[in-house]
């Protein structure tokens, strides 16, 4: 049997932040199953491993970078895969934090900031009700998630 200082001398190289990962290693970095990253992939087509002969995954730093921030999405701040199916559309998983504090909502842009849709060609009033009333129509989608989050939980308790 090998002494534990021996083991950790035979434990692989640690990789360059930029070098590509195998799933395993991604699935291990993770702490997720090799299934779920490859279900990740099926679901949220952003995720672009590429494939080798044999089917092989390598996965891109940024696509590490991604999937830790879905798993942060379902595993800590309770959405559900079309939840954040809809950041990703949405583009609210492109910063560093993709929600706000405590996880409640996704962060929003700030009225000032620009983004790919440059709403310059809109007089500053009109921009500025179309990104609220995005912003209400998002509170209202969130709403409804819960509510019916609510009732799932409550026919969960009656059995």
């Amino acid at each position: 049997m090998a002494e534990p200082s021996e083991l950790s001398a035979i434990r692989r190289p640690v990789k360059s932040p930029a070098a590509f990962r195998t799933i395993s290693e991604v699935a291990e970095e993770l702490d997720v199953p090799q299934h779920v990253l490859r279900f990740w992939e099926s679901k949220f087509p952003q995720v672009k491993p590429l494939k080798r002969g044999g089917g092989r995954r390598y996965y891109r730093p940024e696509d590490v970078v991604l999937l830790r921030r879905i798993r942060q999405c379902l595993y800590q701040e309770g959405y559900t895969i079309k939840g954040v199916q809809r950041l990703l559309r949405e583009g609210a998983l492109r910063s560093p934090t993709p929600v706000s504090v405590q996880g409640a909502l996704p962060i929003l842009p700030a009225a000032n900031d620009t983004d790919e849709d440059d709403e310059s060609d809109l007089p500053p009033d009109s921009a500025d009700s179309e990104r609220e009333g995005e912003m209400l129509a998002a509170l209202e989608e969130l709403r409804d998630e819960l509510i019916e989050m609510r009732e799932i939980l409550r026919r969960h308790r009656r059995r």
